[in-house]
């Protein structure tokens, strides 16, 4: 995994996790909203860089 993201991609990661966390301890049904949310945009990103990398020939 630290080969595709990076270091500043898995601090990343761990900002995210430690923001929704704490949202979650506050509210837990917004939390699980804002987990839902951040997985679809995930979708969606992986959706766009799978199509560039076909639109490359690279897949």
């Amino acid at each position: 995994m630290r080969d595709t993201l990076g270091s500043e991609g898995i601090a990343g990661v761990a900002v995210v996790l430690v923001a929704v966390g704490i949202l979650t301890v506050h509210d837990p049904i917004v939390g699980a909203a804002v987990m839902i949310l951040l997985a679809g945009l995930a979708l969606i990103a992986k959706g766009i860089a799978d199509s560039t990398m076909r639109a490359f020939g690279l897949k």
